[in-house]
This record gives structure tokens, C-alpha cells and sequence, in this order.
């Protein structure tokens, strides 16, 4: 997987932590709002928001944590999110002021201040992706029988937490280093005034993401470089009589995030917005209403930045460039405004009564052009070089923006709720359904009888074959949309059994057509995705590939534990057991490489992704490694069909190879043009 790929799933596993924070936001500024002078020390109500909200903001980090080892582990499980956990408390304890004092035999008071600063996004994200990778990795793993207990899922924390003290003793000796440095290069920027200050904002913005701002900040609000900005800035009158501050001058590290954090990222909120599919524009505009009224109010943009800050970093980058414009430009005009919590209207309104604020009220009409050059910039950006920011992913990647697996359907889009209700009612009503599961392609249900399934009804919402297996058990071929549906099926109320003559309420979303081909041309030629021997797909023990209802191709036993992709195309949707992958080539092509039989059961054991849906890959580049040992032991049947699901849609297909065949190498089969 590509970098920026990568960047991209940790962007989408942030969403889910990132959703929390604007009710924060919203609960500290109603604090604020009540007693914008005590700030909850005047009055209880009061506290009682600010706590509450500072209660999530305060803890970021370890949400962090958690969010991305739950949003990056391969099945979405809870073990994996008690993984992060788990590993943020090792690494944060361990370099702790106290604890290192301990471990290195110093006094605390000799402790480097860096450490002072460990709890931070950075550590929370470094965790979660190394606690993600080690629950991808070792969650299937069984122990000898004596130590059986420890297996599998219950394995990865203990892991996790000796990879955790080989973490913290590298932050150790690295951390300081990082921060000591930062600290020192903003000693250097202070003297150069406003540019100073726009390249001091330039870099706090940059350092987000890494949560390393705060030794940037140390230097310029906190008095270790001498500058003290905000304790001078809000003691206003005592500071001025000291001779501490200068009217002016002090305030000018602060002044120029108002324009953005108040009216700029609100409008790369309806940017966004308006660039997000329209099937998606409702979630999208709840995250980014509330992202851009917590910014607004309370100065909080982490909602909104973390939005687009990894899957779509040159936004960010452009994001940092722009604040770092404003602040300069509020320092040269000398638009003074401070703030002691954030960039929000809540603090404007407080500091306007500072002595120390002088034209302040101008950095309202310079955050309404910033406003409109965010608006432009962010729009311009994301459709003209196709960027995934939310409510866009689904176009490529088939994932919500929120981290959560999707299938990605076939034709239009489809009201999947509706639909669900009418499979229901073609399997006999809810009465005779009794449990649900999908496959790749498949709807797995078991019946009371299944004699009761309408498959005319079935085929004419869209189903391309109802397989009964037994008296209990039918498999009904939906395409992509399976585990879609199937998930839609579990949350819907009682539904009754469709009369024989029933139609759907709604004719099915048609089948996206070929691109046009020359007649008997070779539209795709396929390697072989796998090393082994070729099976013809009648010898496959499972009547949906025998049948050839999912599609038509040939199989492969594999003898090797590589799977590559058989044709350059995109990777439209993998499992989340990682036993089979669909790749949709440049053609139009629908390809489902199914990696056994029955393997589903096996709940990823065995199975290792080596790249992730929406990646593009090319013929021959790997997709997933397989434990064959295992597999051969534990699966039904090892051969695994490689079939064109859309196969209707062009002219059939030429089967090339037979005997052994090497993966990414041998040619497999070719697809014709009608």
C-alpha cells in the first residue's frame, strides 16, 4: 500500500474519536458562555459543562488510542480497541515524569520538561496504528492447547504491552530530543517579528496532526523563550504597568487565528460538503455543522481538521499556509486579540474589553475573506485533483468516512433498508427466517423451510440465483451488496411472507454496463492470482461456483501462500475475514477471487491483507498471504474459484490454462467482447 493509502485508512480510523469532539466543543463553550469570566469557578452549572466537555478534549489522546486500533484492525473488533488502550497506558506511564525519574535514577525535578508533555495526539496515534498492526497480525494465532485461553484475541494485549516498553524506551531517549529541538527552532523564529509569527503559526498547524504544537507553544505562550503571550496578553492593565507586554506586539501569536478558526474552516466545512456525493451530503453535513459551530464558538477545530488532515494531506498542508498568511498579516496591521482557551468567538468577546487588544474588531471582516478564499481553495482542490475527503470515499475506496466497512453496490444506489425488507419477505417473512450471514457475494440464511423461499421474486430484486442446500439453509447471490444487505436485514422489524405473485415494490438498480469492446476482442486478459493447480469449477465443492450463479471461471489449489491481484484494476472490497477479494478492472470487469470453501467460518484465521479496499493495484502485485498449513487443516476445501461475476455483460470466456500455474505469471483465462 501506498503512503498516502495508508494515510487514508488512518484518516478514516480518526473519524471515530474525531465524532465525539464537537460535543465537547459545545459543552465547554455553553460553560464559558454561562460564566465568561470565572470559567466554572463563579458558578456551578457552569463548571459542571466545562469539566464535562474538558472531560473528552483533556483525554484525546487515549481516544486516539483506541479509535485508530479499533478503526484499523481488520474485523472492527473490540479486543482490538482494548489493544490500544492497553498499549497507550504502558507507553504513557512508562514515560511519565515519575517513571522516568525511577527507571533513569534522577531526581523528578532534573526531568527533561518534554516528558511533561508525553500525553499527546502523537503518541496516541503512533499506539493505535502499532496495536492495530499487532492485532491484524497475531489475533489468529493459537497456543498449545496448555495455554489455549490465551489465544487468538486474548493474545494481542499482553503483546502488545511488551511491544509497548520497547516503544517507550525508544521515547525515551527520542522524545526529548524531538521537543528540545522544536523549542529551540522557535527561540530562532521569535526574532523575526511578523513573519515570525506567521511562520510560528505556519508550523503549529503542521504539528497537529503529531501533537508536537505544544513545544512550539511552550515557546510563545509559556514563557520559556521570554515571550509569555498569553499570561501577559490577559493580564492586560497589571502587565502593562509591569512593563511586560507592549500594546501592539504582545497578542500578535494569537491575533491571526481568529480569522481562521472562526470563519476559514467553516468554510472548508461547506466545501467539503458540497463536494461529498449526494447519497452521502446528510451524514456529511452533521459532521461538518458541527465541526464548524464548534470552531466558530469555542476555537476548537480538531472536529473539522482531522476531517481531511490524513486522507486528504494536501489540504492540510494548504491549511497551514493559509493560517500562517492570516497570522502574519493580523501582526503587520497590528489587529490584536488574545485568547486564553482557543481562537473562538467566546474569547474574542472577552478579550475585546483587554487593553491590550487593539483593532481587534478587523479580524472579523479579514476571517469573511478567508471564509470565501477557504471556501474556493478547498473546493477547487478536492475536484480538481479527486481528493477523498468525507462523503467522497465511496467513489473509490468503498468505505464511510467514519472508518466502518460498506459494500460497494452494483449500479445505483439502492434504498438498502427497503430492499432488505423485500428479501425478507421472499424467504418466507420473518417467521421463517431464523438466522443471517453473507459472503462476499451471498446472502447465508438459515430457514425453518425452505421450501418457502420465493427465488422468482428473489431474482426479480436483483439476485442472480437462490441455492437451497438443505431443507434449513439457502444461499441467496446478491452481487457486492451482500453484507450490506445483510446487515439491513438484522435490524428490520417483522416483515410478511410475500405472496407467490408478489412483485418488489421498486424495479432493482440495473447492472453498469461493459464498456463497449470490439465483438470477440479480448476485453481482459487474466494471470493467475494464485500458484497451484487449476480445478475446473464444476469440481468445487459449493454449488453457487459449480453452478457458475456467481460467475463463471476456473479454480485454483494453491500450493503457495501469496495471493496476487490477476489484473490491474481496483480492490472494491475485501472481506473482513480476508477470504476473499473483488477487483473491477478498467473494463468493467467484476472479479471475485474467493479463497476456499466455506472459509468465512474461520473468522480471518489464516489470512493476511497486504492492501486495503480502494487500493489500485496492478496484475501480479499481492493482495493477501495465506497460512496453508493452517488453512489445509482447518478449511473444508482449499480450491479457490476465480470467477467474472459480471460475466453477462460481455461475450464469455477463454480458459487458457491447465496443470500447475504460478501466480502473477501464468495466464489464467481471458474475458471476450460480445
Amino acid at each position: 500500500m501506498s503512503i498516502l493509502g495508508y494515510l487514508q485508512q488512518v484518516g478514516r480510523a480518526l473519524m471515530v474519536p474525531v465524532a465525539t469532539l464537537p460535543a465537547a466543543a459545545i459543552l465547554m463553550g455553553v460553560g464559558y458562555w454561562i460564566d465568561p469570566v470565572g470559567w466554572g469557578g463563579d458558578n456551578a452549572l457552569a463548571a459542571l459543562f466545562i469539566k464535562s466537555g474538558a472531560a473528552i478534549i483533556d483525554n484525546m489522546s487515549v481516544l486516539f488510542a483506541i479509535g485508530v486500533a479499533y478503526g484499523m484492525s481488520k474485523d472492527k473488533d473490540g479486543a482490538a480497541a482494548l489493544t490500544g488502550f492497553v498499549g497507550f497506558l504502558v507507553v504513557t506511564t512508562l514515560c511519565s515524569p515519575a517513571a522516568v525519574s525511577m527507571i533513569q535514577n534522577i531526581p523528578v525535578d532534573q526531568v527533561p520538561a518534554a516528558f511533561g508533555k508525553i500525553n499527546n495526539q502523537f503518541v496516541g496515534i503512533l499506539v493505535g496504528i502499532i496495536s492495530a498492526e499487532l492485532y491484524n497480525r497475531f489475533s489468529g494465532v493459537e497456543l498449545p492447547k496448555a495455554l489455549s485461553f490465551f489465544s487468538g484475541r486474548r493474545l494481542v494485549p499482553i503483546l502488545t504491552s511488551f511491544v509497548m516498553i520497547a516503544v517507550a524506551f525508544i521515547l525515551m531517549y527520542l522524545w526529548p530530543v524531538i521537543f528540545g529541538g522544536l523549542v529551540n527552532f522557535g527561540e530562532h523564529i521569535q526574532k523575526l517579528g511578523s513573519i515570525g509569527a506567521g511562520v510560528y503559526a505556519f508550523f503549529n498547524r503542521l504539528l497537529i496532526p503529531v501533537g508536537l504544537h505544544h513545544a512550539l507553544n511552550s515557546v510563545f505562550w509559556f514563557d520559556v523563550a521570554g515571550i509569555n503571550d498569553i499570561p501577559n496578553f490577559l493580564g492586560g492593565a497589571q502587565s502593562l504597568a509591569a512593563g511586560t507586554a507592549e500594546v501592539g506586539i504582545t497578542g500578535r501569536y494569537q491575533a491571526g487565528f481568529f480569522p481562521i478558526m472562526m470563519f476559514g474552516l467553516p468554510g472548508a466545512a461547506l466545501a467539503i460538503y458540497h463536494c461529498a456525493r449526494p447519497e452521502n451530503k446528510t451524514k456529511v453535513l452533521g459532521i461538518m455543522m458541527a465541526g464548524a459551530f464548534a470552531a466558530f464558538f469555542t476555537g476548537i477545530t480538531e472536529p473539522l481538521e482531522f476531517s481531511f488532515m490524513f486522507v486528504a494531506p494536501v489540504l492540510y498542508v494548504i491549511h497551514a499556509l493559509l493560517t500562517g498568511i492570516s497570522v502574519f498579516l493580523a501582526a503587520a496591521m497590528q489587529w490584536i486579540s488574545g485568547f486564553g482557551f482557543s481562537a473562538g468567538l467566546v474569547d474574542m468577546v472577552l478579550s475585546s474589553r483587554n487593553p491590550l487588544a487593539t483593532h481587534w474588531y478587523m479580524l472579523i471582516p479579514q476571517g469573511l475573506v478567508f471564509f470565501v478564499i477557504y471556501y474556493l481553495v478547498f473546493r477547487f482542490t478536492i475536484t480538481k485533483f479527486n481528493l477523498m475527503t468525507p462523503g467522497r470515499e465511496l467513489a473509490v475506496a468503498g468505505s464511510e468516512a467514519d472508518g466502518e466497512d460498506v459494500n460497494v453496490s452494483n449500479g445505483k444506489d439502492q434504498d438498502v433498508s427497503e430492499l432488505a425488507r423485500q428479501y425478507i419477505a421472499a424467504v418466507g417473512g420473518s417467521a421463517n427466517l431464523t438466522g443471517i450471514d453473507a459472503c462476499i457475494t451471498r446472502l447465508r440464511l438459515s430457514v425453518k423451510d425452505s421450501a418457502q423461499v420465493n427465488e422468482v421474486l428473489a431474482k426479480r430484486l436483483g439476485a442472480s440465483g437462490v441455492i437451497r442446500l438443505n431443507k434449513t439453509s439457502v444461499q441467496i447471490i446478491v452481487g457486492f451488496m451482500a453484507e450490506k444487505i445483510a446487515n439491513a436485514m438484522k435490524t428490520t422489524g417483522a416483515v410478511a411472507a410475500a405472496p407467490a405473485s408478489a412483485a418488489p415494490a421498486a424495479a432493482p438498480a440495473a447492472k453498469p454496463q461493459a464498456v463497449p469492446n470490439n465483438p470477440k476482442a479480448t476485453v481482459v486478459a487474466l494471470v493467475s492470482p494464485i500458484t497451484g493447480e487449476v480445478v475446473a469449477l464444476d469440481e468445487v465443492p459449493d454449488e453457487a461456483f459449480a453452478s457458475k450463479v456467481v460467475g463463471d471461471g476456473v479454480a485454483v489449489k494453491p500450493t503457495d501462500k501469496i495471493v496476487v491481484a490477476p489484473a490491474a484494476g481496483t480492490i472494491v472490497k475485501i472481506f473482513n475475514t480476508n477470504h476473499a477479494f473483488c477487483l473491477a478492472t478498467d473494463n468493467g470487469a467484476e472479479l471475485v477471487i474467493h479463497l476456499g470453501i466455506d472459509t468465512v467460518a474461520l473468522n480471518g484465521q489464516g489470512f493476511k491483507r497486504l492492501v486495503e479496499e480502494g487500493a489500485e493495484v496492478k496484475a501480479g502485485q499481492p493482495v493477501l498471504e495465506l497460512d496453508l498449513e493452517f488453512l489445509n487443516a482447518n478449511a473444508r476445501s482449499m480450491m479457490s474459484p476465480v470467477v467474472c461475476s459480471n460475466i453477462d455483460d460481455f461475450g464469455g470466456l477463454v480458459i487458457q490454462a491447465q496443470g500447475q500455474v504460478v501466480a502473477g505469471q501464468t495466464p489464467l483465462f481471458e474475458i471476450k467482447g460480445k
